[in-house]
């Protein structure tokens, strides 16, 4: 049975998840689960919660928990990488300083989002350190990245490690079913394709036992709507904004193509405050939000670890986490073939239009054979168009920018963002980033051009 391998295990509930899933998969009965983190505290944590609830579900499973990622990759047959390299206070006091020269939500994905420029050094770094550790001690592993930035992650590395096995995932696609749940449509006669690139894919086909179900969401939009707008949290992924994004391009956007979580897309519904409170947008508290969740998740875990008697089964529940990782996994080990959605190099001009070597966000068959991408229709025009220019091209100039460590090339990332109006104000923004304490090595990595080698400038 196979071995897997969670760098960044601390993470409790999403290491729960995991086990969760593995729990109800029989066919993976026997498997040995490695729980790393460099944070001990946070490993024991999350390794005594995953040991009380897979003992509690009856399975047969075996849990071992090390900070030496090397033990832990050592004979692994499927590696996830969870870990996130900075902590959320350091993308908020990034964030802050972005505010304070006239950066905004709905600009870039490197600027103000959880993908900056300045947390994206360091999740490179971890990421590349981890397939580097991979090759070495289990090199036929798949490496499944499911932390951000997932995108620039699977292109950087397949690019340059075009022997490893790597797959991004991401759960965003799922936020399908929040718009045929409103619909009212059983979710087991629903199919659908949502092309595109990570954080940015579009619903462009949806069927219904077989009909074309957008007329559907035409009727709820002029029926509907407007209730589901006075009841719904801010910045909804059937807001205002998302209705209107739809009503532009002909395709609904799916998971956090339009919301803060991926970057709150596009920029013109974010230029002024009194612009977001017209479109039901407020990214500013739909991260509160996410981080009072995140806080309140870490509570209850540290909460069920300290109380033995607490039935995990019951708190946590016992029903699939919707996560693909482990249906993936699974698919793998047992040759099951299922169709999942997955992040790989578009080397089969699966999204036509988006180059061959970058990654792109697609259905893919999965079994033993390996990962498999599907063919679809692509996104229309205007948002291939959209695409190119607001996530693939900072997405390459950001991998130059990270593999040359030049200061000038981190200078044009910034100045892609819309809400850059000169070259002081993108220049301000990255010295006062370099000057936080906390980043020497960001600041010695991304050196002037005069410092950069001859032949890499």
């Amino acid at each position: 049975m196979p071995r897997i391998a969670i760098i960044g295990a601390g993470s409790g509930m999403f290491s729960l998840s995991l086990v969760k899933d593995i729990c109800l998969t029989p066919g993976l009965r026997g498997s040995t689960v490695a729980f790393m983190d460099l944070d001990a505290q946070r490993l024991e944590a999350a390794f005594q919660l995953c040991s009380r609830y897979a003992r509690e579900a009856g399975a047969d499973l075996r849990l071992e928990r090390t900070t030496d990622r090397i033990e832990a990759l050592t004979g692994a047959d499927f590696v996830i990488n969870t870990a996130l390299a900075e902590s959320h206070e350091h993308w908020r006091e990034g964030w802050s300083l972005a505010m304070e020269r006239g950066y905004r939500f709905g600009g870039s994905f490197h600027v103000v989002h959880d993908e900056a420029f300045w947390i994206n050094f360091y999740q490179l770094r971890l990421i590349e350190s981890v397939l580097e550790d991979m090759l070495a001690t289990c090199p036929d592993a798949l490496y499944v990245l499911v932390s951000n930035p997932v995108m620039a992650g699977v292109t950087y590395l397949t690019r340059k490690y075009p022997r490893a096995r790597v797959v991004g995932l991401c759960h965003g696609f799922r936020r399908v079913y929040h718009l045929t749940d409103a619909l009212g449509l059983e979710r087991e006669h629903v199919t659908y394709e949502i092309p595109g690139i990570n954080h940015f894919v579009w619903l462009t086909q949806l069927r219904y036992r077989g009909e074309n179900a957008f007329p559907r969401i035409d009727r709820w939009i002029e029926t509907q709507a407007r209730e589901w707008w006075e009841r719904c949290p801010l910045s909804d992924y059937l807001g205002p904004k998302a209705v209107d994004l739809y009503q532009r391009f002909g395709v609904f956007p799916i998971g956090d193509t339009s919301t803060p979580g991926g970057g709150a897309w596009g920029y013109w519904y974010h230029t002024d405050a009194e612009v977001e409170r017209r479109w039901r947008e407020d990214p500013v508290d739909w991260f509160d939000r996410y981080f009072a969740h995140a806080q309140d998740t870490v509570d209850r875990i540290r909460a069920a670890v300290a109380d033995p008697s607490l039935s995990l089964t019951a708190t946590f529940g016992s029903e699939p986490s919707g996560e693909t990782m482990i249906p993936l996994i699974d698919a793998m080990v047992t040759d099951t073939p299922r169709v999942l959605i997955v992040n790989v190099p578009n080397t089969g001009e699966f999204v036509p239009g988006i180059p061959r070597d970058f990654a792109v966000e697609i259905p893919a068959l999965v079994s033993a054979r390996g990962i498999q991408g599907i063919q679809t229709g692509g996104l229309p025009q205007p948002l291939l168009s959209h695409a190119l220019r607001d996530r693939v091209a900072p997405v390459e100039t950001e991998l130059v920018a990270y593999a040359r460590g030049d200061y000038e090339s981190l200078l044009q990332l910034v100045l892609m963002d819309p809400f850059t109006r000169s070259e002081a104000q993108a220049r301000d923004l990255i010295d006062a980033i370099f000057r936080l304490p906390y980043h020497e090595e960001l600041k010695a990595h991304y050196r002037p051009r005069t410092q950069v080698p001859a032949g890499r400038a």
